[in-house]
């Protein structure tokens, strides 16, 4: 089981890679050679559980479902290698700080400041507090919420690495806090805002949120 586990480790990585060289190739410029590896190393801190080089991976996977939405293809990609680069779950700032590090990165590959502005405001409306504005970010936030609409086992797997992320709170405040959180997503008129996503995902996301909030509800820490 540990070599299967390490081989599929592998794996992912060298998938990741090529997805970046294939990004830069495709638009004839190159980051500082320690990019990726920095990038990889952020993705892999041990805290992590959910915001892991999985969840990157199913981003870049679900980015080609909606490759020909975006009016910059190349500043989505972008966002989506950088939108969780920075995350503790002990701050407020992770996109923000994540943001400025992809603008840094971005300038160093000698791309536009345009491009560089463009990704950082993207990788911002991953803190979803308002509504995506402009089809790239749209696309940008449902590809991040993709998990809500998840098939059950990997949506059950999701919830089990998100409260691994939040081991340090307890029992009864994670359940209020995360039931909070599931809540105002099963309130919004949509969850998703790309057509081929809303028709795809979203029955099957109303139902995961359901689930979750009724198990949540009725587990109450006494």
């Amino acid at each position: 089981m540990r070599l299967a586990l390490a081989n599929s480790d592998v794996k992912q990585r060298q998938d990741l890679l090529v997805r970046w060289e294939a990004l830069w190739q495709e638009n004839a410029a190159a980051p500082p050679s320690s990019t990726i590896a920095k990038l990889v190393a952020a993705w892999s801190e041990p805290n992590r559980h959910y915001h892991t080089l999985q969840h990157l991976g199913e981003c870049l996977a679900n980015f080609e479902t909606l490759r020909h939405l975006p009016e910059h293809p190349l500043d989505v990609q972008l966002a989506l290698w950088f939108h969780d680069a920075i995350y503790d779950v002990t701050r407020h700032d992770n996109e923000a700080r994540s943001a400025e590090w992809a603008r840094q990165e971005i300038l160093a590959a000698g791309l536009s400041a345009a491009t560089a502005d463009s990704v950082a405001t993207l990788i911002m409306a991953t803190c979803h507090n308002a509504e995506p504005v402009g089809v790239d970010a749209e696309v940008l936030v449902d590809i991040d919420l993709w998990i809500l609409g998840a098939p059950p086992d990997r949506f059950e797997e999701y919830e089990r690495q998100v409260r691994k992320e939040y081991a340090h709170v307890p029992d009864e405040a994670f359940r209020l806090g995360r039931l909070a959180i599931l809540q105002q997503f099963q309130a919004r008129p949509r969850l998703f805002n790309t057509e081929p996503f809303f028709t795809r995902y979203e029955p099957q996301a109303r139902s995961n949120l359901q689930h979750s909030i009724t198990k949540l509800l009725s587990s109450k820490v006494t």
